[in-house]
């Protein structure tokens, strides 16, 4: 379980540095129980593989990912932005969490090989590694917007 808690934490960790530096952005993890994900929603993963192999995913709905978008690319709050443009500001925030991340626990589970960021639109979007492996998955605030970090994981020999 300790393997568990350290993932956590440097995913949050991880995740704050990225969106307080790149987005200009501030994750709050203290929300209130229940806090979901309505409607339409954005999800931007990344797989990996290595010492342990698995996949980090960042799920918002819709007006956070504009949000982060319009931050992103140094755009003015409620310019016109595209769609395309919105699915590929979510996919490089997977990639950079992914970074961020794999830079914390490289120590602890040697080097990570890490895929191209993948974008879906849907509703309850989920993610699912199977059986044998470890999940977390943790709602935050986005200023002041709900979103979704996840990490999928297995030990790679399993």
């Amino acid at each position: 379980m300790l393997k568990q808690e350290c993932f956590a934490e440097a995913l949050l960790d991880g995740a704050r540095e990225v969106f307080e530096t790149m987005m200009f952005m501030t994750i709050d993890d203290t929300v209130e129980e229940g806090t979901r994900i309505q409607g339409e929603a954005l999800l931007g993963s990344i797989t990996f593989k290595g010492g342990i192999e698995g996949c980090l995913a960042v799920c918002c709905d819709m007006e956070c990912a504009k949000t982060i978008a319009i931050n992103m690319l140094g755009m003015e709050p409620g310019e016109d932005i595209g769609e395309d443009e919105v699915a590929d500001a979510m996919g490089e925030v997977a990639n950079m969490v992914m970074g961020s991340l794999k830079s914390r626990i490289l120590e602890s589970v040697g080097e990570l090989n890490v895929s191209i960021p993948s974008v879906v639109t849907g509703n309850e979007l989920v993610s699912s590694l199977g059986e044998d492996s470890g999940k977390i998955d943790m709602i935050v605030s986005i200023d002041e917007m709900p979103a979704k970090f996840s990490l999928l994981y297995r030990d790679a020999a399993a």
